[in-house]
């Protein structure tokens, strides 16, 4: 009797072990799966350009192949240029993850460009007390472009953001209007219209209320399981963060004014190098960023032409040149931007802090002196080489001058004819005369 007990229980042992020990590891690893579940979150703040876009979709491509359940695009943005915006709204209908378009912090707004790529998101999200809105295409410098060429531009641009609205389920009326005349809404209203498919106060929140979303993505259904996901943030590369720090208005003016400054300086001192390379490196960087901002090339010409007027100054004598490209690069400085640049509709207003301006105008006008005061004192000053610095001059007899031999004048030998009587070597000498250029005349001294 005991023997039967004891197989039962071994029996009841190892059908335990073939049954429950699966079902446990089964069980373990769903919750280390659940556990494991991440979202990708960006962060997309300033004027749409191309090292944006590139951060955009590379961040996209790192979601994808981390298999994240979502990518999160936290944007606050005046808009920016079409090309670059064409190329991140691609990437979202194209991506194989969920991507959350997630307007904040509070007093943030999704302008022009922002909202096509909030459209174009497979969830728009909004915090409290943030905007969006005012999508008119405009020209490259803020005009508005010709009638005919207006209406083409803006039928395209109707066109895709209907698209990418009735894709995702969003009022494509609305969406629409802000395309055409520029509206721009709240948060609350543009959750009301369904414009946005939520309002959340924080991060935390938001993955909670997307937490069951079904979206398409462009491998088919998926449902989202954010709520309590871990949360891994994609930033910038340092290159990115570089182009984001030039685009700066204050920063390219700042460049651009550097680097004429450094290309003066080695006008000034030919052979220099190294302010001809630093002037070349900042004017670059400058344009750079001058691409992206979109300032009155007027400005930026009247700084090149206050270069070329300073170091026409240096070549020639008086100070007119010098004045008026002091008075070009201040001109040019105040055209640069605001006010006297249109700003972009839905862009912010660009501008160079006036206190900027004084002080570089205050270092472009302290070189000008600094330089034209050293020419001046170089076109006054006595000749310190060749042989007619020698005039009056001492030295010492390096032979005797009986009447002819050598003398030693600021340590070099030169050939010389005593007068008034032989020379005797060691005895200091005196230079009276210069014969043809060559020769010196000496009396003992």
């Amino acid at each position: 009797m005991r023997k039967r007990k004891s197989c039962a229980l071994g029996l009841l042992a190892v059908v335990s072990f073939f049954v429950v020990v699966p079902f446990a590891l089964v069980f373990f690893a769903s919750t280390q799966a659940s556990s494991g579940t991440h979202v990708s979150i960006l962060t997309l703040d300033g004027v749409i350009a191309p090292f944006t876009a590139q951060y955009v979709i590379r961040g996209i491509e790192t979601a994808e192949s981390e298999e994240a359940e979502a990518v999160i695009i936290q944007m606050d943005t005046p808009g920016g240029l079409m090309n670059s915006m064409d190329e991140i709204t691609k990437k979202i209908l194209d991506s194989h993850v969920p991507v959350v378009v997630y307007i904040t912090p509070r007093g943030a707004r999704a302008g022009s460009a922002g909202v096509f790529i909030t459209m174009a998101a497979h969830v728009a999200a909004m915090a409290p007390i943030t905007n969006i809105g005012a999508a008119h295409p405009v020209g490259g410098q803020g005009e508005d472009i010709q009638k005919n060429l207006d209406e083409k531009v803006t039928n395209d641009a109707v066109a895709r953001i209907r698209n990418y609205a009735i894709t995702r389920g969003r009022n494509a009326d609305w969406a629409e209007e802000a395309v055409r005349k520029s509206v721009s809404i709240t948060a609350d209203q543009a959750l009301a219209l369904k414009v946005i498919d939520v309002i959340a106060d924080n991060m935390d929140d938001l993955l909670t209320k997307i937490d069951g979303f079904t979206v398409n993505v462009a491998s088919g259904k998926r449902i989202l399981h954010t709520k309590g996901a871990q949360q891994n943030n994609i930033d910038m590369t340092w290159s990115e963060r570089f182009l984001q720090v030039i685009t700066d208005p204050n920063i390219a003016y700042i460049l651009l004014s550097l680097g004429t400054i450094a290309l003066i300086a080695e006008f000034y001192n030919p052979g220099a190098i190294l302010p001809g390379v630093t002037g070349v490196i900042f004017l670059v960087m400058a344009f750079t960023a001058f691409g992206v901002l979109q300032p009155n090339w007027a400005g930026v010409g009247l700084i090149i032409l206050a270069l070329i007027l300073f170091v026409a100054d240096l070549k020639v004598q008086g100070y007119a040149l010098g004045i008026g490209g002091a008075i070009a690069f201040v001109l040019g400085s105040i055209l640069l931007y605001k006010p006297f640049t249109p700003t972009l509709p839905g862009l912010p207003e660009i501008s160079v802090n006036p206190w900027l301006i004084a002080l570089m105008t205050a270092i472009w006008v302290f070189f000008f002196v600094w330089v034209l005061t050293a020419t001046v004192r170089a076109h006054r000053a006595r000749v310190s080489s060749g042989v007619k610095v020698l005039m009056g001059e001492t030295g010492i007899a390096e032979t005797d001058l009986t009447p002819r031999g050598v003398v030693l004048m600021h340590s070099e030998e030169w050939s010389a004819e005593a007068v008034g009587g032989s020379i005797q070597k060691g005895d200091a000498v005196k230079v009276v005369e210069i014969v043809q250029g060559v020769q010196l005349r000496v009396t003992k001294a």
